[in-house]
């Protein structure tokens, strides 16, 4: 299979690269010190001053596909969304970063006009920025059928109640949107339709954050995990996605580009951080050789190519996959990228930490949060474990075996 780029594509990546190396990465450090300043999560003068130059350069929501978006392919975005994976904070500036991306999609896809004119488009605007809330702390979310938050019918309005945690970006100043995931009939014979998504105004009275959740320690500002309490809040019922008992099926709908993006980008995370492997290998010695010279540290460096190339065609096979048969035919190949790439990452990332030395985990680098965000992703959006059971399942059932 050639995954030869086509001419626009090579042309934005182009574009892109020359955007990262003008704005993005001499300003790294001036992000972070912006972040730390003031109020942790207030919206970063830096992502504002370099918001309309990407927008400008034609770098504005290129991860959708369709008239809203850069009318890209997932197979076309992938090389963008890798180079924007090497600074963590970078797809922002496109307007092409989790969760709102996400959110985005579920907008396009499943909500009504009303719900778009009133969402999605300053979404698309990078107006406001949004959560998904969906994993709570007192059930194994990662079997998203004991979700416990009941959303309940009375009248002409939806009642919520319920905990949950890890609702990614919705501690920034910006974050006006809840997309909320809870029961809406808990008795319906399949499980599967006992859940639905509703649309919560973050200022609705009922909507109480409880407090951030660190990642390894870190923070995670100006966005945050929050764990938030939804304390009899009333929304109307106009507010419900697609209908009820259709939660699942929108989340299927959601979370295979969310989990190939995530892959595209931790592709450049790992990329980089070979890079800068091998820059620090050359330009260090220790005990009268380079670090490029001693056995292991060679043998790192060419595990960790071997390792990036392989999880790079597979994330690319899966984005061909999901644009010419759709993104159901293509969950196993979606299942296996969010197994395989997040683990390469942190393995790469980790030798880059270890040949850095004390540097490696320190804020001198990016490699620190970058390895954060790579084991997180093991987690997010479905723990390995479920995507190992449920690749097997369809491996077998292929085969003819058990189901």
């Amino acid at each position: 299979m050639d995954f030869q780029h086509s001419p626009k594509v090579l042309a934005l990546q182009e574009r892109l690269e020359r955007f990262m190396e003008e704005h993005i990465y001499p300003a790294e450090r001036t992000y972070y010190e912006q972040v730390f300043s003031g109020d942790r999560y207030a919206t970063v003068p830096l992502l504002e001053e370099l918001k309309p130059k990407a927008r400008a350069a034609g770098l504005w929501n290129l991860f959708l596909p369709g008239p809203h978006g850069g009318g890209l392919t997932n197979l076309e975005y992938a090389p963008l969304a890798e180079v924007m994976g090497r600074v963590e904070w970078a797809s922002e500036v496109f307007n092409c970063s989790a969760p709102d991306t996400g959110n985005m999609e579920i907008l396009e896809l499943y909500g009504s006009p009303e719900q778009k004119k009133q969402w999605l488009e300053p979404l698309l605007a990078g107006e406001i920025r949004s959560a998904f809330s969906m994993t709570e702390p007192e059930v194994a979310s990662s079997d998203a059928t004991n979700i416990q938050c009941e959303i309940r019918r009375d009248g002409d309005e939806y009642v919520i109640n319920g905990r949950k945690w890890f609702t990614s970006g919705a501690l920034n100043e910006r974050c006006k949107l809840l997309i909320v995931m809870g029961k809406t009939d808990p008795h319906h014979p399949d499980k599967h339709k006992q859940q639905s998504m509703i649309l919560v105004p973050k200022d609705t009275p009922g909507v109480k954050i409880v407090r951030d959740i660190t990642a390894f320690g870190y923070d995670d500002a100006p966005l945050g995990h929050p764990e938030i309490v939804y304390e009899d809040v009333r929304v109307p019922a106009s507010n419900i996605l697609l209908g009820e008992g259709r939660g699942f099926e929108i989340a299927q709908g959601r979370l295979g580009p969310g989990r190939i993006h995530h892959c595209m980008r931790l592709i450049g995370a790992a990329q980089r951080a070979l890079e800068l492997m091998c820059e620090r290998a050359e330009s260090r010695t220790a005990f009268g050789r380079k670090l490029s010279e001693h056995g292991t540290v060679r043998e790192d460096i060419a595990r960790s190519y071997c390792e990036i190339e392989q999880a790079r065609l597979l994330t690319l096979k899966a984005a061909d996959k999901m644009d010419r048969e759709g993104n159901k035919a293509a969950r196993d190949l979606i299942a296996a990228a969010k197994i395989v790439v997040p683990s390469m990452a942190a393995r790469v990332i980790d030798r880059a930490i270890q040949v850095h030395g004390g540097k490696g985990v320190s804020q001198d680098t990016f490699l620190a949060k970058a390895y954060v965000y790579a084991r997180y992703i093991r987690i997010g959006d479905g723990p390995d474990q479920v995507h190992l059971a449920a690749l097997a399942k369809q491996v077998l059932q292929q085969r003819g075996g058990q189901r």
